[in-house]
């Protein structure tokens, strides 16, 4: 499994490395950092596991998370005649559970907008990145840190998803342009936002600011008075909520927001809000 965070590492996945190595130290916290052999990877060993994970009170899609990782580098070693295939994860989830609704509707987006923080700039940058975010389709933080000023041309915006690679290209708004020149980057930096400001250790920084953000869009959600736990996060979900609560066909949000398959995007809209469900019965009851 080192081996295998290593190589993601020499790609260029710093994300997804991070992902394999808190798996690693998870397993190996509950192997109490003693080592295992394959053959001793079976479905009870996993079982076991996946009790020690719920013991320590985490949620079924965390655990669920950490089991496919595993299994990913398992069916690597299988590949590899490291060892024959056992199925060690026949038994324990692998799925995902409907996430807690982390959208937020237009109203709360306008009155997030609406605020007034310039006496405030360190809550006001964190909600012009929300805001940002969700202008662009719900433009994940990471790829907003990478944004250089030669990808917008022409009057759109082009971009490739660090995620999964997909090149994306938006029309460039007027909402869009307020924002980037109120944080009129200097005039060397190559970034088309302030997020990445030196050129070098660029993860540590994007992971501070993100740390940064994410804290202060929490004073920035009381002022409004969101009960969600207002994260950037919440800027993708909530344009891909939105524009489903416009009736805009699924195909159109999934290819918006850059997924690989309309599957990823129906996670993202698993329900709809219970009193648009109520509204819907009372109105085939009254027919009664």
């Amino acid at each position: 499994m080192r081996g295998v965070i290593a190589k993601l590492q020499q790609m260029g996945k710093q994300r997804t490395s991070e992902t394999y190595r808190a798996t690693l130290r998870s397993f190996m916290s509950f192997r109490e950092d003693k080592d295992i052999l394959f053959e001793e990877i079976d479905s009870d060993t996993m079982l076991m596991y996946e009790a020690y994970l719920h013991n320590r009170g985490l949620t079924k899609n965390t655990t669920s998370f950490y089991m496919r990782i595993l299994r990913a580098v398992y069916n690597r070693a299988v590949e590899k005649d490291l060892t024959t295939n056992r199925n060690p994860f026949k038994h324990v989830n692998t799925g995902i559970d409907k996430t807690v609704k982390r959208a937020i509707p237009l109203k709360a987006i306008k009155q997030i907008k609406n605020l007034n923080l310039s006496l405030q700039p360190s809550l006001d940058f964190a909600r012009d990145m929300f805001l940002f975010s969700f202008y662009t389709r719900g433009m994940s933080f990471i790829d907003m840190a990478y944004l250089k000023k030669k990808d917008l041309s022409n009057g759109i915006l082009s971009y490739r998803r660090r995620k999964t690679g997909q090149q994306l290209f938006i029309r460039w708004e007027e909402c869009m342009l307020e924002i980037v020149e109120k944080y009129d980057t200097d005039y060397y930096s190559p970034y088309l936002l302030p997020i990445l400001k030196y050129p070098y250790d660029n993860r540590s920084q994007y992971k501070n600011v993100l740390f940064r953000t994410n804290k202060y869009l929490k004073e920035v959600a009381k002022m409004v008075g969101i009960s969600v736990p207002l994260t950037l996060y919440v800027a993708r979900h909530s344009w891909a909520s939105i524009a489903k609560s416009k009736n805009i066909p699924i195909s159109v949000i999934s290819e918006g927001m850059g997924h690989d398959s309309e599957m990823t995007t129906q996670i993202y809209l698993v329900s709809l809000d219970n009193a648009v469900v109520d509204r819907a019965n009372a109105q085939i009851l009254k027919d009664l």
